[in-house]
This record gives structure tokens, sequence and C-alpha cells, in this order.
């Protein structure tokens, strides 16, 4: 009976593991709706932001304007470091989502060579690089459930000042690119020095602006970067929130075969101890009849 009663024991302690899987996987659900609907809500934001930038960039760049007048645009050379940006999860329990994205930052790393610093964005990045001696020249952590603005702007300021303060001649970011639930994929983007969207045709009529094209084009540039940042959070917000969705549900699904299996062999161990039972009464009741 000590078989039947481990057994047992066993199938509740999975029972109680399967509830916390399931509720942690709907959890999760709800998160990623919530991070889908910002990351559409914010889409009609950073396409017009783009179109403006696109459209100055058609009026300015073209009339001899070099493009190292703007500190972020690309052709600026600053010594320094090349600088990894990755963005991964404060905490685990969402399969190879952080595993996958490490991944492709240590590549990044290696191509930059051997004195490449990081950005760690989560806490699993930092601990990570941290402990394998990679040179931190910043990290976030506790980045909540949700993306925050005010969090991108720390980041991309944070960027910005490593790229011009002459620390970093290159800064990219690596993140995870949401598709689907089921289709997430880690990407790497050359964040700075910037490239601003391709300058679209001069209008018959130039457009005012106020105070000047050049003051409007110049604070853009920052706003920019620091969308690419916010949106790149999004995206790694809403990756994070699938993969563990995905991954607790896998577990709710083998926790729920190995309670099947369990109570199989919890049956066959008690029918076992019953049958022993039996024969052991009837011998005893032979051996009183001899």
């Amino acid at each position: 009976m000590a078989g039947v009663r481990d057994i047992k024991r066993r199938i509740r302690a999975i029972q109680n593991t399967k509830k916390i899987t399931k509720a942690m996987e709907m959890v999760a659900a709800a998160r990623l709706h919530r991070a889908e609907m910002r990351a559409r809500g914010s889409k009609p934001y950073s396409d017009r932001l783009r179109a403006i930038v696109a459209r100055l960039s058609g009026l300015l760049l073209p009339e001899g304007i070099e493009p190292e007048e703007y500190p972020l645009l690309a052709g600026r050379r600053l010594s320094g470091r090349s600088v990894v940006a990755v963005i991964t999860a404060d905490r685990g329990l969402c399969g190879s989502y952080n595993a996958n994205v490490i991944r492709l930052a240590q590549r990044c790393l290696e191509e930059a060579g051997a004195e490449a610093g990081v950005v760690a964005i989560g806490k699993k990045g930092y601990d990570f690089f941290r402990h394998r001696g990679v040179p931190i020249m910043g990290h976030f952590t506790r980045l909540g459930e949700e993306a925050r603005h005010a969090l991108a702007v720390e980041v991309a300021e944070t960027l910005m000042g490593l790229f011009m303060g002459g620390e970093a001649r290159e800064v990219q970011l690596v993140y995870t690119e949401f598709f689907s639930a089921l289709s997430l994929r880690p990407t790497a983007i050359t964040l700075l020095p910037l490239l601003p969207p391709p300058g679209e045709e001069r209008p018959a009529v130039a457009p005012i602006f106020v105070p000047d094209a050049r003051a409007v084009f110049s604070e853009l540039l920052p706003r920019l970067v620091t969308d690419q940042v916010y949106h790149a959070l999004i995206e790694a917000k809403a990756s994070e929130h699938a993969a563990r969705m995905t991954a607790m549900r896998s577990a709710t699904e083998n926790a729920a075969e190995l309670i099947e299996e369990l109570t199989l062999e919890f049956n066959r161990a008690r029918q076992t101890a019953i049958t022993t039972e039996i024969v052991e009464v009837v011998s005893g009741a032979e051996a009183l009849k001899g």
C-alpha cells in the first residue's frame, strides 16, 4: 500500500502544478492581447513620424547640407566601441525566448570585435553577460509586464548619449520581433548611426516649418530613435507573453498526460494490492481448514 500512497501523493502534486501552469497561461494570454493592442495603437504615430522625417530628408539633405551636421545621422564617424543593446525578460518560464535573443546578441558581439559592450534591457540578459565578463555599458531591469514609453525614453537617451559622447561608434538593437503567438523571430537592427527613411520627392509647394525645417528635423531625429526603441520594447514584451503562454500551455498538457499515466499506474497498483490481500485471506482460511 506504500506504493499506492506515493502514487496518489504524486498525482495530487501534479494536479496542483497543472492548476498553476493553467492560470499562468491565461494571465499571459490576457497580457499578450493588451500588448498586441498597444502595438497596433502605436503604429499610426510611428508611420506619421517616419513620413515627416522622410519629407524633411527630401527637403534638406539634397540641398548640400552634409549629414554630419546632424550627429545622429549616418556618416558620423566617432571613436569608441560597438555597443549591442539587447532586450530580454526579467524572468524565465517562457521557453527559449531569452536563450534565442541572447544567442543572437552573442553573434553580434563576436562580429563587432573583442571590445564590444552591452546595454542590457532585462534582468536575464544583464545576468548572462555580467557573469561572462562582457563590458556592461548600461542596464535596465524591473521592466514590468507592459512596455512603457518612459522606459523607452530612458533607454534611447542612454544609447544616444553613448553614441554622441564618443563611447560608441555604432549601436545595434537586438530584440524579438513579434508576428503571431506562434511566430517569434530574434532580430538585430542598426539603431545608431541613424538611417532616416528615404527622402520623398520635393513637393511643388514647399511646406512651412516653424521655427524652420532644420530645427524641426533636428528635433525629430531623437524622437525617431526613441520611437524605434519603444517599438522594439512593445514587440519584445508581446513576444515574451506569447512565449510564456505557449510554454505554460505545453506544461499544462504535459501535466495532464502525466496525471493520466499515474492514474493508470495507481489503478494497477491498487488492483495488485487488493488481489494480494484476497490471496492472503484465502490462503489463511485454507491453512486454518488444514
